[in-house]
C-alpha cells in the first residue's frame, strides 16, 4: 500500500507541473499521464478495489488542488463573470440615475403641492397676487348686498301686484280711492276673480325683474350699440311704469270727474302727485333693485373666480398626487430591481473569489485514469476469467460510488463553482 501511495504521489506531482490549459496538445499529454499513472498504480495494487477507492479520492484531490492554484485558468473560467459584474454594475448605475430623477421629480412635486397650498390660502386674502383682478372682501360685500337685495325684490313683488292688479282688475268705489296706488287685497281678491288672473298679477313683477337682469349682462358687453341698447331697456322700463301711473291715475279721475271736466290726457296726469308716486315707488325703487341686483351679482361673480381658481388649484392637486403615487411606485421599483442587481452582482462575486471546478474537464481524466486502471487488469494481472470479471465489476462499482458521493456525472454541468463562503 505505501509503494502504491508512493507511486501515486509521483504522478501526483507530475500531473501538478503540467498547465491544465485547454490547448488539445497539453491536453493530450495530461490524458496519458492519467492513463498511465491507473494503469502503473491497478498494477502494483493488483487492481484492488479498495485501493481504487482511495486513488480515484488522490485524483479528484490532486485536481482541486490544480484548479485552485492556476490563476490563468481560474481567470480564463471567471471572465464571464467579470463581464456578468460589469453588466450589474452597468444597469445599477442606470437604475440609481433614473432613481435620482425620480426622487428630483418627487420633491418638485411636494413643493409644488405646498406651493398650490399656500396659494389656495392667499387667493382669499390677495387675489391680485394670483392675476384676479377682485375688490377686497368680496364675500362681506355679496352678502350684505343680498341682505338688502331679498326686501327690496319683496317690496316689487307687493308693488306691483298691487299695482297691476289696480291696472287690469280693479273697479273703483268710494272705499277703494284710498288703496288706488296699494291694496293689501290684491293677491286674494285676484285669486277669487280667477287663476289666470292671479297668474298674471304675479308675473308681472317678474318681467321688471327681467329687464333688470338683461340690463345687467347687457352691461357686459362693450361698444355703443351695447350702451344704446341699455339705454332704450331703461326708457321701455320707465315708459311701463308710467303706464301703470297713468291708467291708475285716469281710473281715479274717471271716478271723481264732473260733467264740466276736460278728458284725460297725459297733461292732466302729470300734474296729479299720484301719478309720479306711482312712478317714483315703482322705477326708483326698480333702479335700486338693479343696482343692488347688479352689484350681488358682480361680488359674486368675484366670488365665482376666487372658487374657480381654487378648484383649478384642487384639480392640479389631485393630479399631482396622482402623478406624485407613481412616482413613489416607480422610486420602490427602482429599489427593488437595484437591490437585485446588487445581489446578482454579489453573487457572481463570491463566485469571482472562489474557484471553478472544471466538471467536464475533471471526468475527461477520471474516466482515462479508470480506463488505464480497468486496462492494467486484463492484461497485466492474472487472474482467472470469472475472478477478473468480478473484480473489473467491483472497480466499476467503486467508480460509481465515488462519482456519486461528488455529485458528479456525464449529465453535469460544464463547471461546478464554489465560492469562497
Amino acid at each position: 500500500m505505501e509503494k502504491l501511495r508512493s507511486l501515486f504521489a509521483v504522478k501526483k506531482e507530475k500531473l501538478e507541473d503540467e498547465d491544465l490549459s485547454f490547448d488539445t496538445k497539453n491536453q493530450d499529454n495530461i490524458r496519458i499521464t492519467y492513463y498511465q499513472s491507473g494503469f502503473a498504480a491497478a498494477q502494483k495494487a493488483s487492481g484492488k478495489p479498495i485501493v481504487l477507492k482511495a486513488c480515484l479520492q488522490n485524483v479528484y484531490n490532486s485536481f482541486e488542488d490544480q484548479c485552485r492554484n492556476q490563476k490563468i485558468e481560474q481567470e480564463k473560467l471567471k471572465k464571464p463573470y467579470y463581464e456578468e459584474i460589469e453588466r450589474h454594475n452597468s444597469e445599477i448605475k442606470k437604475l440609481e440615475t433614473a432613481k435620482e430623477i425620480n426622487e428630483e421629480k418627487q420633491v418638485e412635486c411636494k413643493n409644488q403641492l405646498s406651493q398650490i397650498k399656500e396659494d389656495i390660502i392667499d387667493v382669499r386674502v390677495n387675489p391680485d397676487n394670483h392675476g384676479l383682478i377682485i375688490e377686497r372682501n368680496p364675500k362681506v360685500k355679496f352678502y350684505i348686498g343680498l341682505a338688502l337685495l331679498l326686501p327690496i325684490t319683496l317690496y316689487l313683488l307687493v308693488f306691483y301686484i298691487s299695482a297691476s292688479y289696480s291696472v287690469f282688475f280693479k273697479e273703483f268705489n268710494d272705499d277703494s280711492l284710498s288703496s288706488a296706488i296699494f291694496d293689501a287685497q290684491a293677491f286674494t281678491k285676484a285669486m277669487q276673480d280667477g287663476a289666470l288672473e292671479a297668474i298674471l298679477i304675479v308675473t308681472i313683477p317678474f318681467v321688471f325683474m327681467g329687464l333688470g337682469y338683461i340690463i345687467h349682462m347687457m352691461q357686459k358687453v362693450s361698444g355703443i350699440a351695447s350702451k344704446i341698447k341699455l339705454f332704450l331697456l331703461f326708457v321701455v322700463t320707465f315708459l311701463f311704469d308710467g303706464l301703470l301711473a297713468y291708467v291708475i291715475e285716469k281710473k281715479i279721475y274717471e271716478f271723481n270727474r264732473t260733467p264740466s271736466s276736460p278728458d284725460f290726457d297725459l297733461s292732466i296726469a302729470v300734474k296729479e302727485s299720484e301719478f309720479w308716486v306711482i312712478i317714483f315707488a315703482g322705477f326708483i325703487v326698480y333702479i335700486i333693485w338693479g343696482l343692488v341686483f347688479d352689484f350681488v351679482m358682480k361680488e359674486h361673480e368675484s366670488l365665482d373666480k376666487i372658487n374657480v381658481f381654487i378648484n383649478a388649484k384642487k384639480k392640479e392637486m389631485a393630479n399631482i398626487r396622482t402623478q406624485l403615487k407613481e412616482l413613489v411606485l416607480k422610486n420602490d421599483s427602482l429599489k427593488s430591481k437595484i437591490t437585485e442587481f446588487k445581489g446578482k452582482a454579489s453573487e457572481a462575486q463570491s463566485k469571482i473569489d472562489g474557484f471553478i471546478f472544471p466538471i467536464k474537464k475533471y471526468l475527461h481524466y477520471h474516466h482515462q485514469y479508470v480506463e488505464g486502471w480497468f486496462q492494467s487488469i486484463g492484461t497485466e494481472i492474472a487472474l482467472p476469467k470469472k475472478q477478473k470479471d468480478e473484480l473489473l465489476e467491483d472497480c466499476q462499482t467503486v467508480c460509481n460510488e465515488h462519482l456519486i458521493k461528488l455529485n458528479l456525472n456525464e449529465d453535469s454541468t460544464q463547471n461546478t463553482i464554489y465560492s469562497k463562503s
